[in-house]
């Protein structure tokens, strides 16, 4: 089984030790990158990195399935989960299906700036082994729908 993962929004890539959350930092979610946000655009449309099914949603947070297993999470923001929802526009639903591409949270990272937040996106797949996924494009810009990741797993 192997994962190609798009950037699900735009801005510079990191590795994860860079990520000022220890769980994160640590890979012990999973392998992965992370995204600091362009802040130049005003809110930002997340996107599906991966086509398949939403297995959880929450507004700082989703989890997609792929089709032929494996989950990737994106974290929006470090922390933000206490922020109960504010600043947050989910726009899809846990459950539903959806092509790498597709639209599932609306934030602006400057709005989370301003709560003293983090807004760094952790891009990570689910239960993965630490440094299990390509990371050439770390230091890079990317845009959205980029491809950000490669993942095979082992």
């Amino acid at each position: 089984m192997s994962l190609s993962v798009q950037a699900p929004l735009p801005g510079r890539v990191l590795a994860l030790a860079d990520v000022p959350d220890p769980v994160f930092a640590g890979q012990m979610v999973g392998s992965g990158v992370a995204i600091e946000p362009a802040r130049d655009r005003g809110a930002l449309d997340v996107l599906a990195p991966i086509p398949g099914k939403i297995l959880k949603l929450h507004p700082h947070a989703f989890v997609i399935l792929g089709s032929a297993g494996g989950g990737v999470l994106v974290h929006l923001g470090i922390d933000t989960v206490k922020l109960k929802g504010n600043g947050f526009t989910l726009l899809a639903a846990e459950g539903d299906d959806v092509d790498a591409g597709d639209p599932v949270v609306r934030f602006d990272p400057t709005e989370i700036d301003g709560t003293g937040y983090s807004a760094i996106c952790p891009i990570v797949v689910m239960d993965s082994k630490p440094d299990s996924v390509s990371t050439d494009t770390i230091g890079s810009d990317v845009t959205t729908g980029d491809a950000l990741f490669d993942w095979t797993a082992p």
